[in-house]
């Protein structure tokens, strides 16, 4: 029997998140995305379909790399506007009871200190149900803003994010015991300071000589996801990653990632980790009529817009180039994989500038599926069956019709076929996604700082 599937969608509080130019669609409605109800909206939809969580990006800075400056993306608002994606979640968490939240942030340019409180602050106001996106930055622009000449090299980036994650494991796992807070009214003792101790780290790049600010939430460390596909991000993930998000053009790239992955996390013990493939599916009750949303949706594709967002993850100037020539793999330091894999990741496929403007610009990296939802399903569970993934991160294409499709037409089908949950499990993201107890399991190098 095919395993259970797992769902997030995949999104980010601005209006041009993975197709570009489907704002402009007249059933699109992204650009409300500064209104709190769009996404308290969205929060119910998700629940309804029985989504593990909603996978929040985030990005500190414009994309600039296109033609050495930000203007075809302020003018087909790729991925800008943005806010910011951690006040979302607590209005989120209010009207749902099971939905997790995986939410980006950036190590590079936060203090640990201050951010182990946020993320124990939003744990404890879903009640369990907070998880991080572990990202070092991928962009110039955001360094600059940062007050740096220019972002840290790609592997000294994770020497820094390793460092940054003992740092929060402390100040997580350690500085509180469990017993500390006592709520005791009759004596009038809230906590007893002898069970809070300062975490007295002292290394390379952080010192922080006390303690977490907050007291334990009911994860203590939220659940821990990462995106890394160089080989320096496998061996980060390898060693902190819960759920892993991987996207590429290909099963088959797709699928030597996850063998890669699986390999280095079990050589560190570590057998139980989810992997989500980036995925975009177009859904209606006939392939006809699927076929025929596809290419409405494609009319309103930006390519301009395309290229800005693929120039800007892989740090290479695609305005450079014609739209008959080939991308060529090269050295940067931005996101590293999302260069190689139109390049050298898949040997017999060579990519052209126009096909890659044509690729990206609806569903971003990964494969765009249409179909009825036999179709779809189909393609979904084949995916599985070659890939080894866990589950999917669905980029939207119409907002929010794409997730209105989803939970209307394809989650029925694949609950039918008994490979998709009817109902959530209770406890916290944790529990629901791994079937044992709310905190890192003993396998995972953070529960090492646990006291």
């Amino acid at each position: 029997m095919s395993k259970e599937m797992r769902f997030n969608a995949f999104a980010m509080n601005c209006v041009g998140h993975m197709a570009p130019g489907l704002w402009r669609h007249p059933r699109d409605r992204s650009e409300r995305y500064i209104d709190l109800e769009y996404w308290t909206d969205l929060a119910r939809l998700l629940e309804r379909g029985k989504f593990d969580g909603l996978f929040l990006a985030d990005v500190l800075g414009p994309y600039d790399v296109y033609q050495s400056r930000p203007d075809a993306a302020i003018h087909s608002g790729v991925q800008i506007p943005v806010n910011d994606p951690m006040m979302l979640v607590s209005a989120m968490a209010s009207v749902t009871e099971h939905l997790g939240f995986g939410v980006t942030c950036a190590l590079t340019y936060e203090h640990p200190y201050p951010f182990a409180r946020r993320a124990s602050t939003l744990d404890h106001l879903t009640k369990g149900r907070f998880g991080w996106n572990i990202v070092s930055g991928y962009l110039n622009s955001a360094a600059k803003n940062f007050g740096f000449d220019e972002q840290t090299q790609h592997d000294d980036r994770y020497d820094l994010a390793d460092e940054y994650m003992d740092v929060c494991y402390k100040l997580w796992e350690q500085s509180w015991e469990s017993s500390a807070v006592q709520r005791d009214r009759m004596k009038g003792v809230f906590a007893d300071p002898a069970k809070v101790r300062g975490i007295n780290h002292s290394g390379k790049y952080f010192k922080v000589p006390g303690f977490n600010l907050s007291e334990p939430s009911p994860q203590r460390t939220p659940v821990l996801y990462q995106a890394g596909a160089s080989r320096r991000g496998k061996d980060f993930a390898a060693k902190h990653a819960e759920c892993i998000f991987v996207s590429a053009p290909t099963a088959a790239i797709v699928k030597s990632y996850v063998r890669d992955l699986r390999e280095r996390a079990a050589e560190l013990g570590r057998e139980n980790i989810l992997i989500f493939a980036m995925f975009t599916v177009v859904v209606a009750p006939t392939d006809a009529e699927a076929a025929a949303k596809l290419g409405e949706y494609y009319s309103y594709v930006d390519f301009k817009g395309a290229l800005a967002l693929m120039s800007g993850w892989t740090g290479v100037d695609l305005g450079a180039y014609g739209p008959e020539d080939e991308l060529q793999a090269k050295k940067t330091d931005a996101n590293q994989s999302a260069l190689e894999s139109f390049t050298i990741a898949d040997p017999n496929r060579r990519w052209k500038i126009k096909e890659i403007a044509q690729w990206v610009g609806l569903g971003g990296r990964g494969p765009v599926v249409a179909g009825s939802p036999t179709t779809v399903a189909d393609r979904l569970q084949e995916w599985i069956e070659e890939t080894d993934v866990d589950g999917f991160n669905f980029v939207y294409a119409v907002m929010p019709e794409t997730y209105e499709d989803i939970v209307e037409l394809l989650i029925p089908e694949l609950q039918r076929r008994g490979v998709y949950k009817q109902e959530y499990r209770s406890g916290t993201l944790r529990e629901k996604l791994f079937q044992h107890g709310p905190y890192l399991p003993e396998s995972h190098h953070g529960s090492q700082f646990r006291r």
